[in-house]
This record gives C-alpha cells, sequence and structure tokens, in this order.
C-alpha cells in the first residue's frame, strides 16, 4: 500500500504530494506545469475566474490535492504515517475559538434586547408590551429570508471574506440599536439584525463539514455552540456593569449596552478575517500531506471508504438544480425542520425570558441578571460533554431524547407554579437539558445529507424554518401572565413533547433505511451503479447510512 509523502520542488512551503514508487512518466507531474485538472478527470467543473496570483495559487492547490485523494491506489491506509491526533489538534486550534467566539458575539448582540428590556428600554421608548414582543419576533422573518442567499454567497467567496463581512453588517446594526428612539425605528434595526445575522449559523455548520467527518464535527461544534450559552451569561455580567455608565454622555445604560457591543462585534470580524483559514487544500498550517488526508476523509465521508462494498465512493461537489432539489423532495429533511423549530423555540423561549423571568420572582434587576449566569455556564460545560460522548458511540438521536428528557423535568417544576425557588431550580434544569442539544440536533442533520451542495443548500433550508420556533417563543411569555409565567412554561413542555415524537419517528425511518440498504448492497445491488451515479444519489444511494 503506497503512503503519502511529500517533495519539495522549491525553497519554502511549495511541495508535492507523492506516493513511493510514483512514476511520473506514466501518471503525469505533479510538479508547477501539472494539469492537475486534467489529470483527476475534473475538466467539467465550473471555473471561477482568478483575479489574482494569490487566486491562482489557491486553485493550483486545490487541484493538486485533488488529483492526489482520487487515485485508486491511494486509500486512508496511504496516510497511517500521520499523527491524527496531531493534525485534529492544529485545526481545533485554529478554527474552534475563532468560530465560537463569532457565535458568543452574535447571540450576544441578538439577545442584548432581553437585558436592555429590564434595563428601562420598554420604558424609554414608549412601548407596550405587545409592541416589544413584536419587536422580538420581526427579527426572525428576516433571519430566516436570508439564511438560504448568505450560504450560496458562502460557496461562491471564501468563509474568510463572507463571515467577518456579515459580523461587520451586524455589528454597525447593533450599535444603531443603541441609537433608536421609538417603536418603529427599534423595528427597522431588528429586521437588519435578522438579515445580518442569518448567515452565520448555517455558514459555520456547513464550514465546519468542510474540515471535519461525520463523526468528529459535533464535538467541534459544541465549541461553536456555547458561544450561545456563554454569551447568556456574560450578557447578564455585561449588562450588569454596563447599568453603571448609565447617563454617561446623556445616553441610557441600555443604550450603552447596544453601543459597547456593537463595536466589539466589529473590531473582532477584521481580527477574525486575518486569522481564518477557508479550505484543508489551502491550510499553511498543514503540510501537503496532512491537506491531502483531511480532504481524502471528508471525499469519502459516509460511504466508509466503501471497504465494505468493494467500492469507493466520493461525496459530490457539482452544483445546480438536480442537487439542490432533494432538499424540498426529502420528507426526512421535513421531519428534522420540525424538530428544529421545537428545539429553536425552546432555546429562545429560555434565552430571551430567563432575565424577565428572574425578575418578576421579586428580584432586583442587577441580581435577575447575575442570576442567569449558573445556568448558562453549566449548561455549557455538559454541551461539551455531551458532544465528546456523542461522537464517540456515533449516535445522536437516543442522546437527545435523554436532553429533552432533562429539559420536561425543569419546564414541568416552572409549570407547576411554585415559588420562586422551585422556578428557578426548573429554569436551571431546563437549560442544562436543552442546550446541549444544539451541536447534537445539527450535526444529526449535517451527518444526514450527503453532496455538497445538498448540504450547503439543506442546511438553511431546514434553519430558515427553524427560527420560526423563536419567533413563536417570543411570545410564549407575556406580562400578563407574571410573576409564574405558567403559560409560557406550559409551551415550552408542548414543544419539547413534540420535538421528542419526530425525533423518535426520524430515528425509526433511518433504522429501517439503514436495515435495508445493508440487505440491497448484500444482495449486490449498488454494482449496477457506476461510482458517479452512487456519488450523485448522496445520501439516497444505497451505500449511504445514515446516522441515528
Amino acid at each position: 500500500m503506497p503512503r503519502i509523502r511529500y517533495i519539495d520542488t522549491e525553497p519554502g512551503r511549495n511541495a508535492t504530494l507523492v506516493s513511493p514508487g510514483y512514476d511520473a512518466e506514466k501518471t503525469g507531474d505533479l510538479g508547477p506545469d501539472h494539469d492537475a485538472e486534467k489529470a483527476s478527470g475534473l475538466s467539467s467543473r465550473p471555473k471561477t475566474p482568478s483575479v489574482n496570483v494569490a487566486g491562482k495559487k489557491r486553485e493550483s492547490q486545490i487541484m493538486i490535492v485533488e488529483d492526489v485523494i482520487s487515485r485508486p491506489d491511494v486509500t486512508l491506509a496511504s496516510f497511517a504515517d500521520l499523527d491524527i491526533r496531531k493534525i485534529n489538534r492544529r485545526i481545533d486550534l485554529r478554527l474552534l475559538p475563532v468560530v465560537a467566539l463569532l457565535n458568543f458575539l452574535s447571540f450576544l448582540d441578538r439577545t442584548a434586547i432581553g437585558n436592555a428590556r429590564i434595563q428601562g428600554m420598554e420604558k424609554d421608548l414608549g412601548l407596550s408590551g405587545g409592541q416589544f414582543n413584536l419587536a422580538l419576533t420581526v427579527f426572525f422573518f428576516t433571519y430566516s429570508i436570508f439564511e438560504i442567499p448568505s450560504n450560496v454567497v458562502l460557496k461562491r467567496l471564501r468563509p474568510s471574506i463572507w463571515l467577518p463581512a456579515i459580523m461587520v453588517a451586524w455589528g454597525i446594526v447593533t450599535t444603531l440599536t443603541g441609537l433608536v428612539q421609538g417603536f418603529h425605528g427599534l423595528i427597522a434595526v431588528r429586521l437588519f439584525l435578522g438579515a445580518t445575522e442569518a448567515g452565520l449559523v448555517p455558514g459555520v455548520a456547513y464550514y465546519l463539514t468542510m474540515w471535519y467527518p461525520r463523526y468528529e464535527v459535533q464535538s467541534r461544534q459544541a465549541y461553536f455552540f456555547i458561544g450561545i450559552s456563554l454569551a447568556s451569561g456574560v450578557g447578564g455580567f455585561f449588562a450588569f456593569a454596563i447599568e453603571h455608565m448609565d447617563g454617561v454622555a446623556g445616553l441610557a445604560s441600555w443604550r450603552w449596552l447596544f453601543i459597547i457591543e456593537g463595536i466589539i462585534s466589529v473590531v473582532v470580524a477584521v481580527g477574525a478575517h486575518c486569522v481564518m483559514c477557508d479550505f484543508p487544500a489551502t491550510a499553511k498550517f498543514l503540510t501537503p500531506a496532512e491537506r491531502a488526508f483531511v480532504a481524502y476523509r471528508l471525499k469519502y465521508d459516509g460511504m466508509n471508504d466503501g471497504a465494505e462494498n468493494g467500492m469507493r465512493i466520493p461525496q459530490t461537489d457539482k452544483r445546480g438544480w438536480k442537487y439542490a432539489k432533494p432538499v424540498f423532495t426529502d420528507p426526512m429533511i421535513y421531519l428534522l425542520m420540525i424538530t428544529q423549530i421545537c428545539f429553536v423555540a425552546t432555546v429562545y423561549g429560555v434565552s430571551l425570558s430567563m432575565p424577565k423571568v428572574i425578575k418578576a420572582m421579586g428580584y432586583k434587576t442587577t441580581t435577575a441578571q447575575l442570576m442567569t449566569m449558573p445556568p448558562y455556564f453549566t449548561a455549557a460545560a455538559l454541551t461539551i460533554g455531551m458532544a465528546y460522548i456523542c461522537d464517540h458511540y456515533k449516535r445522536r438521536i437516543p442522546f437527545i431524547l435523554g436532553c429533552y428528557a432533562v429539559a420536561i423535568l425543569g419546564f414541568g417544576l416552572c409549570a407547576s407554579g411554585g415559588g420562586p425557588h422551585r422556578t428557578y431550580a426548573g429554569i436551571f434544569i431546563a437549560a442544562c437539558g436543552i442546550f446541549p442539544v444544539n451541536p447534537c440536533a445539527l450535526a444529526l442533520t449535517t451527518n444526514n445529507l450527503a453532496g455538497e451542495y445538498k448540504r450547503a443548500i439543506g442546511l438553511p433550508f431546514i434553519l430558515m424554518f427553524a427560527v420560526f420556533g423563536g419567533a413563536i417563543a417570543s411570545n410564549f411569555f407575556r406580562n400578563r401572565d407574571s410573576p409564574k409565567f405558567v403559560f409560557g412554561f406550559c409551551m415550552e413542555l408542548g414543544a419539547s413533547g413534540i420535538g421528542c415524537g419526530c425525533l423518535i419517528l426520524l430515528g425509526l425511518l433511518y433504522a429501517r433505511a439503514n436495515r435495508s440498504r445493508e440487505r440491497r448492497c448484500a444482495a449486490g445491488e449498488h454494482l449496477r451503479y457506476t461510482v458517479e451515479e452512487l456519488s450523485e444519489q448522496g445520501d439516497k444511494a444505497v451505500t449511504f447510512r445514515y446516522t441515528i
């Protein structure tokens, strides 16, 4: 079995990937003049015009790696000499802090309105409870509309350009929120905030699948999503600190909250552009052999490298309506969508209402803000632990159901209408159950969408409707239900129950499909198709196995 190594072709890091015994005269030289596109059969791939030398170099690097991993004699065993754990650590250190920080600031900016509310925003702007809830709700309409367009743009631009760009945009909008003077101005900035933040979650979720295989991605997505838990907790402390700026420059403390958070987002976006890496094939912090390994395991992810079926099936990266159409006709997609709607409803129900609910128990504003921190920090730790467990056992649905059971217990305590101590304990338990679901549910979705284009379109399509769960949850906790908010907690219970039911059905359908495909492969059905046909069928191919 050939082992992949590399040979420096010129000073610096410009290197060529070869296998020992590789005959350049027979298979084509991989040097600077090598036509990787022709050798790898990729001449039909749409070409992206190069506008500079750097762009041409990136294209060349991608084509060389693609050529190497497409050779029939290259398998996972070819990379046996590489230290996989070391490679993963280097990728983790380069990617995860950046994406976690982006999500942290996104959620901090998005939910700052909850802390601003108890600092007097609603009163200063002369809003009724219904108007304020409408301002919370409209955010989700533009958020849902712009998710798919944002991922389409991400596919055409580099992640290091698009993700920081939308961060600059939402930072500016957040800052402007601190300057609004009435209801209509608040509605406008919330609409723009939804549009600018829409691309982050589906964009980063897709971005991580370009680096990590199916059963390593959830533990990485967990680091991205603990940004939500940490932002929810730190948001209360940050609001508490900013409250001391009340009256500075003639502005209320809640205005300073938006202004400062928005400026921080803009500054961080500039730094993110400088440090983000786009694709494994162009990662300067990896050796050429390591780049090929990362690209290889992603290309054949989901088909088990073809070992059990005697075929090596790559994931297609072709574009077009043919590959997007299954997103809108697949019943599994709609079940995933319902589960995501229910999950988002529970998360936003907790995040947007916790300061308000705790204050209604009789605590001061500052105390209520600080009391939001322990549940969120505990949930963040549990999110990481749960993600590693799920990746280790290569299972998603059983663990999501377990988390929902904990959340239902918490919401049940709150809905029972007890005193403030019981309500706070219930919120604490519910947060610890519901927040670990986030990366697990997203990993379930990305694991079961095969083909780059289907995943790039399918993920934001599901999340586009899922955010309506947040719009619905914005109206769960009504002022007239204060201080016990039994109606809101009962709605959270209902959303959790529906989510569990859909997950059980989805798990049964996935299991049945996997058993059927095992039987069909055993009968040799996969041999009726070419490798290209199986690749284009994506997750509907007989060789693909769903993650349960």
